[in-house]
Parts: structure tokens; C-alpha cells; sequence
């Protein structure tokens, strides 16, 4: 999979500010184009930012990974121009005005260490690991060992997308939905914790985006199928969600409207491509 050129900012867990350097000519000031929330987007955002800015002189992008829920409240305030999130909004984070456009799609990777022999499970089988139901790998084939279950923190768009999919939610009595995941699973606040805890632990299984899969833990095929771009694209993976940026049409400002144009573009979207996601064009 493909390796993402971060800004040394981004990488102790900062904001990438962004600052350009030459390239074409461009009516763009001085003016930061403000971007936030999900950092499954994050990591493909950081690179069409940095792109971007070394083809417009002047030009700023920052990005922030905060989360998807804190970047659609970003965009819906208007304290981000563009809000990113990798689930759907529930219905009262809708905001009139509010414009959502798919940067491009991702598949969830359900990964394991590398040295684990369990190279594929049933959605079924994924739900009861997680539920705390399944809890030793011998039930599954692999080794006789306790299944170390590693979950993202509730904030997390792929968490969303991946409960979703996997029904893993539910309504208690006064109709609030409550996530199945057992509260024995460990929390990871990142992509990259959890990319780090599964490949530190035999006995670990996570879920994290595709892109951002590499050679330091394996993915495992779901009911049969392998993840990749092309299974996704045909349907036949279906632990997939979208990439969506949020913003408000009359309020976005011209260097906003113009990055947010060129991300969605063929242009973009062979960068979003060359990253290792589905481009929607």
C-alpha cells in the first residue's frame, strides 16, 4: 500500500500547516484554507494540500485531524472551511446549508499481526470478536491465544462506518443507539495506534483504513473476499465507506472554493488515486 509524505508538523500529531513554495502563478493571498476532522482524510488531504500550495504561489492550506464528529460541527460552525468525515452524518448534525461532497472511497481493513495463521473471517465471526463473544483465536483457527480486540475512539468516523457495517450498535430501552463493542477492547485514538498496537501484539485485531495499510500487519480477506480497490469498486467488499468533505457554498472563500474545485478534479483525483483510495471520477 501506499506510504503518505507528512509534514513534520502532522507527525507529533499537530496540525500540517502548509505553506507554499513557487510553482504557477496564482491570484491567491495569503488567506489559510482551513481544513478538519477525520483523520482516515486527513492523511490524503495532507498531500493534495501540500500539492496544491507547490503549484500556487502564496497559496496555505492547514489540516487538522481531529476527528469526524469535531469536523462536521467545524463545518456546520463555520470554524473550518471544510469539514472532513468518513461516516455518515447522523440526521441532527445536517445543518441547512451545509453542502457534502465525496472526496473519494475507502475501504476498512480488518487487520491481524503478521504472524497470526488466520488469514480470513466472516462478518459474523468480526462482529462476535468484537461483542466479546469469540475470544480465543483457537475458535477460529489460528493459535491458542486470547484475542487482544482493538477498537477506535467513539469520535472516529471509521468506528462509525465500521459499526455500521458490522451491526454493532443497538437501542436501549429510551431509544439511544449504544455500541456492541465490549468495553474490554482497547481504544486507539488513530490509524496509526492502531497500525502500531496490532503489529506489536500476535494476538491483536483492528480495523483501519485501506489506504494506510503497509507491510507491518495483514489484512484479512471477509467472507472470502480480499481488500482491495478493485473489490471495492466491483461491490464485492462491502467494509467500505466514503470520504466526504463538508462546506457552506456561500460562506467558502475563493481560495477555498478553488483547492476544494482542484481536489475533486481529474487532477485530484489522480492524487487521490496514486495514495491508494478510490477516486470518484
Amino acid at each position: 500500500m501506499k506510504k503518505t509524505v507528512l509534514s513534520i508538523v502532522s507527525a507529533i500529531g499537530l496540525s500540517a500547516v502548509l505553506v507554499g513554495c513557487g510553482g504557477n502563478d496564482s491570484s491567491t493571498d495569503a488567506r489559510a484554507v482551513s481544513v478538519s476532522g477525520s483523520t482516515s482524510v486527513t492523511e490524503v488531504m495532507e498531500v493534495l494540500g501540500e500539492t496544491w500550495q507547490q503549484e500556487h504561489t502564496g497559496a496555505v492550506v492547514e489540516v487538522q485531524g481531529t476527528g469526524s464528529s469535531s469536523g462536521i460541527k467545524a463545518a456546520n460552525d463555520g470554524t473550518s472551511e471544510i469539514g472532513m468525515t468518513s461516516r455518515k452524518l447522523k440526521p441532527e448534525e445536517e445543518k441547512a446549508g451545509i453542502t457534502q461532497a465525496v472526496l473519494a472511497h475507502d475501504g476498512i481493513a480488518v487487520v491481524v499481526n503478521g504472524k497470526n495463521p488466520v488469514t480470513g473471517l466472516t462478518t459474523e465471526q468480526i462482529a462476535d470478536i468484537f461483542k466479546g463473544e469469540i475470544t480465543n483465536w483457537k475458535a477460529l483457527g489460528g493459535n491458542d491465544q486470547p484475542i487482544v480486540v482493538v477498537t477506535r475512539d467513539p469520535a472516529s468516523g471509521t468506528r462509525g462506518a465500521f459499526e455500521d457495517i458490522m451491526n454493532l450498535k443497538f437501542k436501549d430501552a429510551n431509544g439511544n443507539v449504544i455500541s456492541a463493542v465490549s468495553n474490554r477492547a482497547q481504544v486507539a485514538s488513530g490509524n496509526g495506534v492502531v497500525k502500531t498496537t496490532v503489529a506489536q501484539n500476535p494476538s491483536a485485531i483492528g480495523y483501519i483504513s485501506l489506504g494506510t495499510v503497509d507491510g507491518s500487519l495483514k489484512a484479512l480477506e471477509v467472507n472470502g473476499v480480499e481488500a482491495s480497490n478493485d473489490t471495492i469498486a466491483t461491490g464485492e467488499y462491502t467494509v467500505a465507506r466514503p470520504f466526504v468533505l463538508l462546506y457552506n457554498a456561500e460562506t467558502l472563500s475563493e481560495n477555498g472554493k478553488a483547492f476544494l474545485d482542484w481536489a475533486l478534479s481529474g487532477e485530484g483525483q489522480a492524487i487521490v488515486a496514486q495514495q491508494g483510495y478510490i477516486p470518484v471520477i
